[in-house]
């Protein structure tokens, strides 16, 4: 059976109107999206027909005599609302748009289909003085984690050294900052100390916006972990350095540990109440003692409160331990060795309502060094030397959503990564960085006002 189907003539005029009307429509799309070169280009144009070429260049003498204006009156806004959104169209016009399909592909993140190609839509570009955020609308089936594990390949296809994706409100939508330039690339200066402590958002460095970085100590253990120089006593530092003032009024209490022999922590012994070196025995002995002044606490706050307050008479205990590992793997004594497991093993799950905190570093975050990582719920990762390490400190995938800790140049130090419980994506941050002299006279201004001898502090 001979079936065909029906030949249609199409006169030629009713082909070249086809042809002329698609081309205006798809003009008319172009110059609605691109209306911040359509539209001064026509005023332009009109200015210069209806009055003259010198009438224009007064125009744009004037527009530009606005804008160098305004640039000197108020540089911040000019940035945020003239010269930024600006500089994001045009690198969305000439840097992404033309080959967002070729790396699209190149980079595994478009799909086909039944024969169509399926390509996610590039939304939005904004820049500021560090890089750019592209919004991107995700294709069904993918997560942001995928966008995670693709932005270093993304970065590197459009000629930027890292990237990194975050989620965003809505869950079709991922966020991918690229980044022209390091703003973490100089050092941060030690960071003012204030009078009262806010445990809620201790300053201590700045982030990869620009912004501060706080740290939430209420209701938090620390973990920080880092190669040999990755800066591990700037975190310390600065974070002892921003509870220097509840330290002086008493407000706070530091109980500070160095098994490597004092060499970290001793320039600031008149800020601690407690400083135990050298022998784990005492550190073992000073370890039971909190455990004991914590659970003391709880009996008497069980009923009256949830969250201890810190007071004069209640203090709040933080505990300082440069080395992890010294105490938890490399003491010969087993029996120590065990008490010391069991007293940081109670301090990180029962402390934290009761206002009884550890701070903690160390160099190997293997399982048999550390293994109640999962009691810290604030965590900070610096250099690291294995790809590894970094879900070993961070948690699964923390490396596939950016915290790339083993990527970190040996050139910057106090540089890391912050997860904390609960929130995806890492956030990369550089600690002040405080000198010997520094810390000596942090100690001088900020001293315990009871500062007394007490057993396990060597003065």
């Amino acid at each position: 059976m001979n079936v065909r189907l029906p030949a249609w003539r199409v006169p030629g005029w009713l082909l070249v109107f086809w042809w002329l009307g698609r081309g205006l429509f798809r003009l008319a799309v172009l110059a609605a999206r691109y209306w911040w070169i359509t539209v001064p280009g026509g005023l332009a144009l009109w200015v210069r027909v209806e009055f003259s070429g010198l009438v224009l260049a007064g125009v744009v003498a004037t527009v530009a005599v606005g804008c160098v204006a305004w640039w000197r009156w108020h540089p911040s806004s000019w940035l945020r609302f003239g010269w930024y959104p600006l500089v994001a169209r045009v690198r969305a016009l000439v840097v992404y748009r033309p080959r967002w399909a070729s790396v699209m592909a190149t980079c595994g993140l478009a799909t086909v289909f039944g024969g169509d190609r399926y390509v996610p839509r590039l939304l939005r570009v904004r820049c500021d003085r560090w890089g750019d955020e592209l919004t991107v609308r995700m294709l069904p089936g993918q997560i942001p984690d995928d966008w995670g594990q693709a932005a270093e390949r993304l970065a590197y296809a459009f000629r930027l050294p890292t990237g990194q994706a975050r989620s965003t409100d809505r869950p079709d939508r991922v966020v991918v900052r690229l980044m022209r330039r390091d703003p973490l690339a100089g050092i941060v200066a030690p960071l003012p100390a204030g009078n009262v402590p806010d445990l809620d958002g201790l300053p201590l460095g700045f982030r990869e916006d620009g912004q501060a970085y706080r740290l939430r100590l209420a209701g938090s253990h620390v973990l920080i972990a880092g190669a040999t120089g990755a800066g591990k006593g700037s975190v310390l530092w600065s974070l002892i350095r921003s509870l220097a003032g509840g330290i002086r009024s008493g407000l706070v209490e530091v109980w500070a540990f160095d098994p490597k022999g004092g060499m970290e922590l001793a320039a600031g012994v008149p800020l601690f109440a407690r400083f135990s070196y050298d022998d784990p025995d005492g550190m073992a002995g000073v370890l039971d003692e909190a455990v004991k002044r914590m659970r003391l606490r709880a009996a008497r706050l069980r009923g009256v409160t949830r969250q201890h307050v810190p007071t004069v008479e209640e203090p709040l205990l933080v505990l300082v331990v440069d080395e992890l590992a010294a105490l938890t793997a490399y003491i010969t004594d087993r029996k120590v060795r065990d008490r010391i497991k069991e007293a940081l093993g109670l301090l990180l799950s029962q402390g934290r309502a009761v206002g009884v905190h550890v701070v903690a570093a160390l160099q190997d975050p293997r399982k048999d060094v550390l293994p109640f990582r999962d009691l810290f719920p604030t965590r900070i990762g610096l250099r690291l030397t294995e790809p590894e390490q970094v879900d070993m400190v961070l948690g699964d995938a923390a490396r596939d959503r950016g915290a790339l800790c083993d990527r970190i140049p040996e050139s910057t130090p106090g540089v890391g990564f912050v997860v904390l419980d609960g929130v995806r994506e890492p956030v990369r941050v550089r600690f002040a960085y405080l000198t010997d002299d520094d810390i000596r006279e942090l100690g001088r201004d900020y001293r315990r006002l009871c500062d007394t001898d007490d057993e396990g502090m060597t003065r």
